[in-house]
């Protein structure tokens, strides 16, 4: 009863919404880790605000929820990428609310989440069966209804519900992206993590198609993810 009468004297919920207590470390995100790195557009800061990031982690691991490092190890299956880096890589999608999106290697599910604000459909594919089941719940809990997760063989994506305008990749690749291009709409794209100079290093590169024909690529911005084994090459011989 004590707490039944705190709550209305403060008006405040007994038991508040999942990622209620930490708006405020959301908005901080934003303020001083996003927009000074060149992230500007206002519905992907708006999905950054309003997802919360501690609800795809781990209890023991919500603490660093909003650190600007990727969250890695910990007994994680997906690395869970930096808070900049996963903007940067949205707001380059240029993703609109009448796209249909695929996002390859979602994780756990918070991508896939921020991604629902942004476009009408999202698919989600995932090559563990655990780590899907993980997706769905997080984004159960959340209330989010327009994302469908998927689990298969990452470099083959989900052909049976093509074509996606947006293809996200959330790792680095090295090849082993045709099945992917053949799932774009006709002027769709990709972006992914990839070295366009073997003696380089990682940045993201959007893959453009165009009237249904591979129109180029280009490299958008400087940033590091964990490879892909479903997109590496097969170790050669060295003499």
């Amino acid at each position: 009863m004590a707490q039944a009468a705190t709550a209305e004297a403060t008006n405040a919920p007994v038991n508040p919404p999942i990622g209620a207590a930490t708006a405020v470390l959301r908005r901080v995100m934003v303020e001083r880790q996003l927009r000074p790195y060149d992230v500007t557009d206002i519905e992907v800061l708006g999905r950054f605000l309003a997802v919360p990031r501690e609800a795809f982690l781990p209890e023991n691991l919500a603490a660093i929820a909003y650190s600007d490092l990727a969250v890695d190890g910990h007994g994680l299956r997906r690395a869970l990428q930096a808070p900049l880096v996963l903007a940067r890589f949205l707001q380059a999608a240029d993703i609109r609310p009448q796209h249909k999106v695929l996002e390859v290697a979602g994780g756990a599910g918070y991508s896939a989440a921020l991604l629902s604000g942004l476009a009408k459909e999202v698919v989600s594919l995932e090559n563990d069966p655990e780590l899907s089941a993980e997706a769905q719940e997080n984004l159960a809990k959340i209330g989010v209804e327009n994302v469908r997760v998927e689990t298969g063989a990452l470099e083959k994506g989900v052909p049976a519900l093509a074509p996606y305008d947006v293809i996200l990749v959330h790792g680095e690749i090295e090849c082993g992206l045709d099945a992917l291009f053949a799932q774009l709409a006709p002027n769709g794209r990709l972006l992914a993590f990839k070295r366009p100079d073997p003696r380089g290093g990682v940045k993201v590169v959007r893959f453009e198609y165009a009237q249904g024909q591979f129109a180029g690529e280009r490299a958008v911005f400087d940033a590091a993810a964990p490879l892909l084994p479903a997109f590496a090459k097969e170790a050669g011989f060295a003499f």
